[in-house]
């Protein structure tokens, strides 16, 4: 078959109403509206019902914070969702040549840095032709987007393949204008690849279509109607689409396309009880790993550099290990325990290997499967006395109190940390007998570093001295005992411990520890920086993390919301 691609380089108008869709993208951001000409008015009136936004028993509309109607799939929705969407056995990994996303706060989903630049969008044109040319060149691989009761007469058999195709790929059905749009571009690519089997060319230039078009590539949330109690609810096919990317970060399945059709998401009691279901789901556990992953910085236990005269224990694998520990320490408490921050601060569950049970010193005999273990009750208590927190943060030779105490202070208590200032160095060496007095002689009262270090950074970095650069548990740095004994000011007042097992106690005791969870989790699952207006859902969410409940429940609270299930008006943007 001659390549289709060629010959659109022929038609320059017909490559440009290809590129269309993504131009119109680029303009979504810059405020324009001119994509209600592509059929998003037809959104609001989709079939499958809402939850009303009623605010009754949830947030006020002065609540509920602003965000994107238009939010952009992360690189590894793309993936996901191309995998899905075309029903093929891996993800294409197309995206690993994709014009890269900078980092906008602590996950990788957040809207604000999730733009189209013009290389991206080069980028989703490419993609756009080198899977749509792979598709239909492949009577196989085209016979999975075919449902196979299409009608046989061609013209009534192309519109139906669109209409199925386009209900999957935009997430909603579509409109009639859509639909007519789309067809006429069949009908091209059937004139363009004449000497081709007409279907597969009318699929391949329609797909080209698809896969590049503003309502594949953003997920547009414009709401089902007029604005109910100050908030706009959306659609039964745009709550279908929020929860899928949350719990399985792709497309929603034919399921739940078909909830969505049926009115099955149109309480928020009934989007609990299919959030329920969903959580189920393997790639729920895919998930709230990568949330947990992403916010416990797992990456930063890879190439790690350690004095092998010092820690000859320790080798390079032992990063990967590292990272599978804690991966296995999060599912264990979120889904076999149903547990929730207290219990990933607290709980002594591990899972090691020969690398792993030697630094925590367990006795007997390990391979390199994992094995769930419980660690010594007066060593290990929660994700913060585990390796590769305390091994990735730290130098060569000496554990890193400092980092440690930051990564507190950002990650588990959401502190508002200042910038380090442009002249800041590392800590000199010395003379010091131990690491505590070296980073408290520099730092520590008295030192131009005692308001942020002094009050907030080392002491939550001192809980720690018990654990040298690879984390193995020590009592003595330099054949002087340890102390690890501090005081943390929290919201209620001064709150002192020994060591870094009362002070993860502490920890899970705290309003700011819970409270920071649940900001984080919201910032996952909608996919956007907290605000102002996000404090009393941060609040509520808090409070019942603090008084037990677990990550399943605080998820589910935070997908029946108001703030979950409907938007703010534009025009109060």
């Amino acid at each position: 078959m001659t390549s289709l691609a060629y010959r659109l380089d022929r038609f320059p108008r017909w490559r440009r109403a290809l590129g269309a869709g993504l131009c119109a993208a680029a303009l979504l951001f810059a405020g324009c509206t001119g994509l209600v000409g592509d059929g998003a008015e037809g959104d609001g009136a989709s079939p499958g019902g809402s939850p009303g936004g009623s605010t009754e028993g949830g947030a006020a509309p002065s609540e509920v914070a602003e965000r994107s109607m238009f939010p952009r799939l992360s690189h590894a929705q793309w993936e996901n969702t191309a995998r899905d969407l075309l029903r093929l056995d891996e993800r294409p990994g197309l995206s690993a040549s994709f014009t890269t996303d900078p980092l906008g706060g602590v996950f990788d989903n957040n809207e604000a840095a999730l733009l189209v630049t013009p290389g991206l969008w080069s980028d989703y044109q490419r993609a756009a032709e080198e899977l749509a040319a792979m598709v239909t060149a492949d009577p196989g691989k085209l016979a999975r987007i075919v449902p196979a009761d299409l009608p046989d007469e061609p013209e009534a058999r192309a519109q139906a393949f669109v209409e199925r195709f386009g209900e999957r790929a935009f997430r909603r059905p579509l409109t009639a204008g859509e639909r007519d749009a789309y067809l006429a571009l069949f009908d091209r690519g059937k004139e363009l690849a004449a000497d081709d089997d007409p279907f597969a060319a009318g699929a391949r230039a329609a797909l080209e279509a698809f896969l590049q078009s503003p309502h594949f590539v953003y997920r547009v949330e414009l709401g089902a109607g007029p604005a109910k109690d100050g908030l706009i609810p959306l659609s039964g096919y745009e709550i279908a689409t929020k929860l899928a990317y949350l719990f399985w970060n792709t497309m929603p399945s034919d399921e739940l396309l078909a909830a969505a059709k049926a009115g099955e998401l149109s309480t928020p009691e009934a989007v609990r009880a299919y959030a329920e279901r969903m959580l189920d789901d393997p790639r729920a556990r895919e998930v709230v790993g990568a949330f947990h992953r992403q916010l416990y910085d797992y990456e930063h236990y890879h190439d790690l550099n350690k004095d092998q005269a010092l820690y000859p224990e320790f080798v390079p694998e032992m990063g990967d290990d590292m990272q599978r520990e804690a991966e296995l320490f999060v599912e264990h408490i979120v889904f076999d325990k149903e547990g929730g921050l207290t219990d990933l601060l607290t709980s002594r569950t591990a899972f090691v290997n020969d690398h792993l049970a030697a630094v925590y010193g367990i006795e007997g005999e390990f391979s390199d499967k994992f094995e769930q273990v419980e660690l010594a009750e007066a060593e290990r208590s929660g994700l913060l006395t585990r390796l590769g927190f305390l091994a990735s943060k730290a130098t060569a030779r000496q554990p890193d109190s400092i980092h440690r105490g930051v990564f507190v202070n950002l990650r588990i208590l959401c502190a508002a940390l200042p910038p380090p200032p442009d002249n800041a160095t590392g800590l000199p060496p010395g003379e010091h007998a131990t690491n505590r007095e070296r980073v408290e002689a520099h730092t520590g009262k008295g030192t131009c570093g005692e308001a942020c270090h002094g009050t907030w950074i080392n002491p939550a970095g001192f809980a720690f001295e018990h654990y040298d650069a690879i984390g193995k548990y020590r009592t003595t740095d330099n054949g002087v005992p340890v102390n690890a004994a501090d005081a943390y000011r929290f919201g209620g007042g001064l709150k002192s411990y020994a060591d870094a097992i009362e002070f993860s106690r502490v920890l899970a005791e705290s309003d700011e520890a819970h409270a920071c969870y649940a900001r984080r989790w919201i910032e996952f699952a909608q996919g956007r920086s907290t605000g102002a207006k996000d404090r009393q859902a941060i609040k509520e969410l808090g409070e019942a993390s603090r008084g037990g409940a677990s990550t399943k429940e605080l998820i589910l609270q935070l997908v029946s919301s108001p703030s979950f299930l409907a938007r703010v008006p534009a025009e109060a943007q």
